[in-house]
């Protein structure tokens, strides 16, 4: 009786401990993944730098001499022509002196008058040998020195008209007032800047290059300029002038480049400046979101073995990265399929599937961003 009660039992928790074991056995994951394949390699990558639209010749204007102003004419955006008045001094002083100057051009004349009445008496009196030829000489030589102060006169009578003059400042050129730096009422000295005019004619964009990228961008090299304002605007600048050394505070070069007109682009605007530059090795890009980190730190991707559906980490050289790519010089070749979507839930082997897309043109460069396209 007893065995026929045990036998049924050790068969019921063999059959139960068989069924425990088959529901622990782990089902291997099977992930979903976005992939992209990855592009033949490029030898060239672009660069693109944002710099602001300016006139080439731009110069803040100041009077010639010092004084306290009483008018400014212009505003910022007001459009002026050559000879128009930007900006009046009080000439009182300066008129005063003109005053002065004439009074004693007229002294200076009267002195050369009596000056020559007694040398031609004194030649007289020595050709009628009344009077010795010292006295002669004497009247000649007083007679030089009252021509030089009349001259003197003359002179510092024409500086003083022109200092009046220098009471007005006016414009040198046609152009538009692209900031004021004084206003009526303040006391400036000679050379201080009151408003600066931005000369009608060429327009240039002006960026900032580290040091590199300058070897890039060589005078006379054709670029492509864009405005963030207008789409539609494309233009083919050309780098006029590249700076001779850095700037000390931000280590990078002054790129100046010349601009076609166009009446969509003005002064002030936010421009971008894209060029083509030798890479010196083969770039691979990929979208940012491919690039993973190892526990190491160390940058990776993860590549699909197309046959057997499987993920494998590769240790990958990133050369830089842009806005929207990445670009690596090793670690890649034409046609692997590098995960760009769920890099976070990957390990190795782990098993995946391809989205449907992916999966119908997993030969083909679905997905991929060609190297050149990448900007930095």
């Amino acid at each position: 009786m007893y065995q026929k009660t045990v036998l049924p039992l050790l068969l019921v928790a063999a059959l139960a401990g068989c069924s425990a074991e088959t529901a622990e056995a782990p089902k291997e994951p099977v992930r979903p993944v976005k992939v992209v394949e990855v592009a033949p390699a490029a030898m060239t990558r672009q660069l693109s730098y944002s710099g602001a639209v300016r006139a080439r010749s731009e110069a803040a204007a100041g009077f010639r001499i010092g004084g306290k102003i009483v008018e400014r004419s212009v505003h910022i955006g007001d459009r002026v022509r050559a000879g128009d008045v930007l900006a009046r001094l009080d000439a009182t002083d300066y008129a005063l002196s003109v005053t002065s100057a004439r009074a004693n051009l007229v002294a200076a004349e009267r002195q050369v008058e009596t000056a020559d009445f007694a040398m031609k008496r004194a030649d007289q009196l020595f050709k009628q040998q009344v009077a010795a030829k010292a006295q002669l000489e004497q009247a000649q030589l007083a007679y030089n020195q009252a021509v030089a102060a009349r001259d003197s006169a003359r002179s510092v009578l024409a500086q003083a008209e022109n200092q009046v003059g220098y009471a007005e400042l006016t414009a040198d050129k046609d152009g538009i007032v692209t900031a004021t730096h004084a206003d009526a009422g303040q006391v400036v000295a000679a050379g201080t800047p009151v408003v600066t005019v931005a000369v009608d004619g060429e327009k240039e964009v002006s960026i900032a290059v580290p040091e590199n990228d300058v070897f890039a961008f060589a005078p006379g090299k054709a670029v492509k300029v864009g405005v963030w304002s207008n789409d539609s605007v494309a233009l083919e600048g050309k780098v006029r002038e590249v700076a001779g050394s850095a700037d000390p505070a931000s280590r990078t070069f002054s790129v100046r480049v010349s601009l076609p007109a166009d009446d969509r682009v003005l002064l002030g605007m936010t421009a971008s400046v894209r060029a083509d530059a030798e890479s010196g090795q083969p770039l691979f890009s990929l979208p940012l979101t491919a690039l993973a980190r190892d526990p190491a730190d160390r940058p990776i991707v993860w590549t699909v073995d197309p046959a057997a559906k499987t993920v494998h980490e590769r240790p990958v050289t990133v050369v830089d990265f842009s806005d929207t790519g990445v670009r690596v010089s090793e670690g890649l070749k034409p046609g692997d399929l590098v995960v760009v979507a769920g890099t976070q839930f990957m390990s190795e082997d782990l098993k995946v599937k391809l989205a449907a897309a992916d999966a119908e043109q997993a030969s083909l460069a679905t997905g991929s961003i060609t190297p050149a396209s990448q900007t930095r």
